[in-house]
């Protein structure tokens, strides 16, 4: 992470909050910290979080927050992961791996049998490399006012138990997307 590594390996914690302080942290003080705002959409906060910390400082985050979804027409529910950060002077260095990894591993006990998360076309690579599968079908959302809209970012999707399917058909977000 930097020049004169610590011998100590990167640690996920669970994070007892996440604030937006904890967030200009990590990416600094700017006004789209995950190049998003484009969208137009408004995000709910996750409801659990997970952190690397490194020389006194949060370096990288996942939240994680449960979601009611219908596939299908079938009522289900998902795990949505997001806030998903590593600070740009550590990137490279597997904390996004580390960190995702964890928040998933918490999400294998919260009962739903996939997570699923919005990404940016950049990023479809790295979650790919993660065990992400990128959905086919568009996804519709929330928004306030009653408005429901397609996803305009990368719907991926991972199961929380071994041999889990994503099941076909249409997808719709029962709530804003996290």
């Amino acid at each position: 992470m930097s020049e004169n590594r610590s011998s100590v390996a990167p640690t996920v914690m669970r994070l007892p909050q996440y604030t937006k302080a904890d967030q200009e942290e990590i990416l600094g003080n700017s006004d789209d910290p995950f190049g998003v705002a484009s969208t137009g959409l408004t995000w709910l906060p996750k409801e659990e979080h997970f952190g690397i910390r490194h020389e006194d400082r949060l370096v990288a985050h996942a939240g994680l927050l449960r979601l009611p979804v219908a596939i299908d027409d079938a009522a289900t529910e998902v795990v949505g992961v997001g806030g998903v950060a590593v600070a740009p002077s550590v990137q490279g260095h597997g904390l996004a791996r580390l960190v995702v990894t964890a928040a998933l591993e918490h999400a294998r006990t919260m009962g739903p049998q996939h997570a699923l998360l919005f990404c940016r076309p950049p990023l479809v690579s790295l979650y790919k490399r993660l065990g992400w599968h990128p959905l086919d079908n568009d996804v519709l959302v929330e928004q306030p006012e009653g408005r429901l809209v397609t996803m305009p970012l990368r719907t991926m999707v991972t199961p929380l138990r071994g041999d889990t399917r994503w099941p076909s058909g249409p997808v719709r977000l029962f709530s804003l997307p996290m």
